[in-house]
């Protein structure tokens, strides 16, 4: 069994993994700078730091799980050290375009669903969910108890992260991509199409979150 690492998307951390880690042998989940229990300042947060949190936390090849906008930091961790990263997945992720930023990605896309629910902070240096919202577009096939829960837990965005473009050849490592048909954030039909030509695409009727609503599913696809 290969040890997997698990990578939060926006505004959450390790802590969403909560239901899904019983499922998964050999699976450890961590926080990105800034977010969970890491107190990085937000202006010291890029995809650099990112990257190197992940690549500090491997060290066997490991398969690299990824959630929304974690797609891009996973990536990254792929083109700088291949040789650690025996699989990639992205979990309703973006899969960066080269010369593209995750914003300039959910720009690109044919909808914007989240928009309305993030709310930017007065410097423009990070982005929050509006809790009114967050239950509709994130979690909305979710336990009440899971969503009191994700929404104690939910914390800022730094955004130069996400306004850092990629610039790559190919990506050699393997990839899969769990495609969520109920998802909320990030339509299906651009998770359908970021996906598209690949030989491993797995489907999963959830919303955004299926670490939630459906954790054994998604451990069953990881694996």
């Amino acid at each position: 069994m290969q040890t997997i690492l698990l990578i939060h998307g926006s505004c959450h951390g390790a802590w969403c993994w909560r239901d899904t880690l019983p499922h998964l042998p050999d699976t450890r989940a961590i926080d990105l700078p800034g977010h969970g229990q890491d107190s990085t300042p937000i202006d010291q947060i890029t995809l650099d730091l990112y990257v190197e949190a992940i690549l500090d936390a491997i060290t066997v090849p490991t398969v690299l799980v990824g959630h929304s906008m974690a797609g891009y930091p996973i990536t990254a961790a792929a083109l700088r050290a291949p040789e650690k990263i025996a699989r990639l997945v992205y979990v309703c992720a973006y899969v960066p375009q080269s010369g593209q930023s995750l914003a300039d990605m959910r720009r690109a896309g044919p909808s914007q669903p989240l928009l309305e629910a993030i709310e930017t902070s007065a410097d423009r240096k990070s982005f929050s969910f509006r809790p009114e919202m967050v239950a509709d577009k994130l979690y909305h096939d979710c336990l009440p108890e899971v969503v009191r829960y994700a929404q104690a837990h939910l914390g800022p965005q730094a955004i130069l992260p996400q306004s850092t473009p990629l610039f790559f050849d190919t990506v050699t490592v393997p990839k899969r991509y769990i495609l969520c048909r109920d998802d909320r954030a990030i339509p299906p039909d651009y998770q359908a199409t970021m996906s598209q030509g690949w030989d491993d695409v797995r489907h999963l009727n959830s919303s955004h979150s299926p670490f939630f609503s459906t954790p054994q599913a998604l451990a069953k696809a990881i694996l």
